[in-house]
């Protein structure tokens, strides 16, 4: 796909993995939206976009909610055009063993990380589907390839964001629509930076994963990539 004018949607975009790819699609020529629960950090994203003579916009939404995701995904349309690419990006950190996990934590790490990518991907859906084309990325976790005891909720949302996504392939790949899931390892970010004992010369940054989803969304149409992407860091990043 040649990048240039295409019309990219990011949730959590403005700040960690989200800003690094709202940047990086805003510098290859996409037309930039980036959604976000804080005003600030999305409005700094916006402004280092256009003053590399990039377009984007920025709209404060909570990803959890049905109406403000329609709001959103409308407003998009009715700026841009479009939405060729869907970046679900957003997503809460959270754990506990499952047999005394706090309710009101789980609820709410399954309304961000996954009910918000099911309403995102469900919204931008039917503009996919009469144009014949699209390109979907999540961003999910190496917790949803592994088992870590304790991650809880967090990790059940991203195994269960990665059946989203091949769910969302298999039935819409006839459309020309299609579904990448990639699964970063430690990277540092402003959720992650001040984690005890990480050592961040050893870890992932979102550059890695911005340059990723570039590789991804750049693929022949007919380019089928597959299964959840594994990217991780070769050395320990834990002290």
């Amino acid at each position: 796909m040649n990048l240039e004018g295409k019309v990219a949607l990011i949730s959590g975009g403005g700040t960690g993995i989200g800003r690094g790819v709202a940047l990086a699609l805003g510098k290859a020529g996409c037309k930039v939206a980036i959604c976000g629960r804080r005003q600030g950090p999305l409005e700094l994203v916006v402004q280092e976009i256009t003053t590399v003579g990039g377009v984007a916009l920025p709209f404060q939404t909570d990803i959890s909610k049905e109406n403000e995701i329609s709001d959103l995904v409308k407003l998009t349309e009715e700026t841009f055009g479009s939405v060729d690419i869907l970046v679900n990006n957003a997503g809460i950190g959270g754990g506990g063993r499952i047999a005394s996990h706090n309710i009101q934590t789980w609820d709410r790490i399954m309304q961000i990380n996954l009910r918000g990518a099911f309403l995102l991907t469900r919204a931008v859906l039917p503009t996919m589907q009469q144009q014949k084309s699209g390109h979907i990325v999540n961003i999910s976790s190496e917790g949803g390839l592994e088992y870590y005891q304790g991650s809880g909720a967090y990790g059940v949302s991203k195994h269960a964001m990665n059946a989203l996504s091949e769910y969302t392939q298999r039935e819409n790949q006839d459309y020309g629509i299609r579904v990448d899931t990639i699964c970063p390892g430690m990277v540092v970010t402003e959720m992650t930076e001040n984690t005890s004992g990480l050592d961040h010369e050893k870890c992932l940054y979102p550059e890695d994963i911005a340059d990723l989803v570039l590789w991804l969304l750049s693929r022949r149409s007919n380019i089928k990539i597959g299964t959840p992407i594994l990217i991780q860091t070769m050395l320990n990043p834990w002290k």
